[in-house]
């Protein structure tokens, strides 16, 4: 995989005077069907999250609230996502390396999963997920 297949979605925003809306539909608006939603949140200053990569789950990362940075890696390749509204999503496909950092204060990323928790799909040693990279891409 490639960090190019790494984006920003623009999910559907309602505006009302009341306040505005924004739902998802799987399979609709993100590219795969949503078995599992999580979210992480009193994410301490200064501290990291993710730190790993997956073998088949795809992903949608949502800021809730406040904001925080995306860095994606293919192993070769990095980009840089900062995430601050609630009507953007970065899509991460599958074999792409993810680290979330620089939380604000109050941020809320959920996340948006293509399967159930399966401990066996992650890469947790990014130098097991760069061999297995570099052999998707041979």
């Amino acid at each position: 995989m490639s960090t190019k297949r790494c984006g920003i979605i623009e999910l559907p925003k309602i505006h009302d005077v009341r306040g505005n809306l924004t739902f998802v539909e799987s399979s609709r608006h993100v590219p795969f069907e949503i078995k599992r939603v999580y979210y992480l949140y009193d994410v301490p200053g200064g501290a990291s999250r993710a730190a790993h990569g997956h073998k088949a789950l795809h992903q949608l990362m949502i800021a809730m609230s406040g904001s925080f940075d995306v860095t994606v890696d293919d192993g070769e390749k990095k980009r840089m996502f900062h995430l601050n509204r609630s009507y953007y999503g970065l899509y991460i496909p599958p074999m792409i390396w993810r680290d979330l950092d620089n939380f604000s204060s109050g941020a809320v990323c959920m996340v948006l999963a293509s399967d159930y928790y399966d401990e066996d799909d992650y890469f947790r040693d990014r130098n097991d997920f760069i061999r297995a990279a570099r052999r998707k891409k041979s």
